[in-house]
């Protein structure tokens, strides 16, 4: 009986690869990635499709474009009909976590994980569905928050990154 290989899969918002040192950025110090880069799979050509993050997931999570799902923006539901890389994994007898953020709106909140370590920071009601025919007036160069901007010690997101991170390094040990 062959020993199948443990798979980690880490997907991140807003983080080029040109960035890291696996791709041959020298000025970013990033020691943990780096150690997983070099003892695992490096993806050379991995591209992202949608410049929001729930559609971008829903495409990586079930191998389709985002016009496929339907999924146009973060308040998409993602359909449970549709299969992910969790599903196919599960039938080939491996055990799935999910820890983080995955935008998952609608009732199924797993897609094919056995376990979800943390909830969503974000509603996975449609809470999110924006009201395209009164959006009021926007002003998407507004100069405020680079006026404020400055240096954040916490946040809820930076709670929330401890705790997945946490979680997920209790479940792997």
């Amino acid at each position: 009986m062959s020993k199948k290989p443990n798979i980690l899969f880490i997907q991140v918002d807003q983080l080029t690869a040109s960035a890291l040192r696996a791709y041959g950025d020298t000025l970013c110090h990033s020691p943990t990635l780096d150690a997983l880069a070099e003892g695992g799979v490096v993806f050379e050509n991995a591209y992202c499709n949608f410049p929001l993050c729930a559609p971008s997931r829903f495409s990586m999570a079930t191998g389709q474009l985002c016009s496929a799902v339907g999924a146009y923006d973060n308040a998409a539901e993602f359909s449970a009909e549709i299969p992910t890389y969790a599903h196919y994994l599960r039938a080939a007898g491996y055990q799935t976590a999910l820890s983080g953020k995955m935008h998952f709106i609608g009732p199924d909140q797993f897609h094919g994980f056995e376990k979800r370590l943390t909830a969503d920071l974000y509603p996975a009601d449609f809470a999110w569905v924006p009201n395209w025919g009164n959006e009021g007036k926007r002003n998407t160069n507004d100069p405020r928050a680079v006026r404020i901007a400055g240096i954040c010690e916490r946040s809820v997101q930076i709670d929330y990154d401890e705790e997945i991170t946490f979680k997920a390094v209790q479940h792997i040990l």
